[in-house]
């Protein structure tokens, strides 16, 4: 008798670590999908934001490209006036454009390397979210074999 009991207890143990093991991979699978909802949300959130940004860091690359031909162009046309009449006046007011024109071209200068930073970043997060994505596709591919085979 003690043996028909002890199997029964055996076989009852058996059938409740199998509804665990179950309960924990649907619990599992559950906080798999929502993970998988959240990053798909902040990627888009993300993708829409860097492209918003990216477009109006260009628009103001655009801008600033257009100001310094205009300062290079003003530059020259202030040269030729300086060789025909060189007053004082008219010299503190080049150097003043000058000074303007150094700016403008040090402002572009980081304009162009934070756009190149933000390239980057996108690139790092494209790359990361199909990385993240293999990884849970080899992950899913690994429990389904593993349960499977029980």
């Amino acid at each position: 008798m003690e043996s028909k009991e002890t199997q029964f207890e055996s076989s009852s143990e058996e059938k409740s670590v199998s509804v665990h093991e179950t309960e924990n991979q649907s619990e599992n699978e559950s906080q798999r999908l929502q993970s998988e909802a959240l990053a798909k949300a902040l990627s888009s959130t993300l993708s829409t934001v860097i492209k918003e940004f990216d477009s109006k860091a260009q628009q103001t690359s655009t801008s600033q490209d257009q100001l310094s031909q205009s300062l290079d162009r003003l530059t020259r046309e202030l040269d030729k006036l300086l060789e025909d009449a060189p007053l004082p006046f008219i010299m503190q007011h080049a150097a003043k454009i000058s000074v303007v024109r150094k700016r403008v071209s040090s402002l572009n200068s980081v304009l162009k390397s934070v756009q190149r930073r933000l390239d980057n970043i996108d690139r790092m997060l494209s790359v990361g979210v199909s990385h993240q994505h293999q990884q849970q596709q080899q992950h899913d591919k690994a429990t389904t074999e593993h349960s499977g085979l029980q």
